[in-house]
């Protein structure tokens, strides 16, 4: 199996910032993409950005410009730069990582997520 373990996360002022990093671990041949989610109190989890492992990103339309996803191939971690917070940024972030691991001699396609960490912005 694949773990990721984010960190960073915390209690900051309106228009503070904060970086957000999460590192997998395991057997892992590869990772495709990875991503952030957030889920705020009482709404769905949404996609919050992308990158891909060539570096492509997307983002989404309530984060472009403030927030910036950035990864190192090498370490297998995801960062998530976010600036100029908003209370409306308050919320649960979680890594998710998609790619290929090793299961004994197969590499097997995975899925993972991590255990969230909080963000809570608010003066």
């Amino acid at each position: 199996q694949v773990q990721l373990v984010e960190s960073g996360g915390g209690l900051v002022q309106p228009g503070g910032s904060l970086r957000l990093s999460c590192a997998a671990s395991g057997s892992i041949f590869s990772i495709n993409h990875m991503d952030w989610y957030r889920q705020a109190p009482g709404k769905e989890r949404e996609l919050v950005a992308v990158i891909t492992s060539g570096g492509s990103t997307v983002y989404a339309d309530s984060v472009k410009g403030r927030f910036t996803i950035s990864r190192e191939n090498a370490k297998n971690t995801v960062y998530l730069q976010m600036n100029s917070l908003k209370p409306e940024d308050t919320a649960v972030y979680y890594c998710n990582a998609q790619g290929r691991y090793y299961s004994g001699n197969m590499l097997t396609n995975f899925a993972s997520w991590g255990q969230g960490t909080h963000v809570t912005v608010s003066s």
